[in-house]
């Protein structure tokens, strides 16, 4: 048996990459400020962060 060390892994470029590949709607923002609220109500930081950036990534596709 052979063993390779260390085990191979794909970089965070190239997962960047092949998310950039498939393309995915992105939701309306009525539905991001939503979800904005919900987790802001939550006391979700993390979930506020994301709401947040996805919010803005969708007011500038739409521009």
């Amino acid at each position: 048996m052979t063993t390779k060390w260390p085990i191979p892994r794909p970089t965070e470029h190239a997962a960047i990459r092949a998310v950039c590949r498939s393309g995915r709607p992105t939701p309306s923002v009525p539905a991001l400020m939503a979800a904005l609220l919900d987790a802001n109500e939550r006391r979700d930081r993390e979930g506020v962060c994301l709401a947040a950036h996805r919010v803005v990534r969708a007011a500038e596709e739409q521009q």
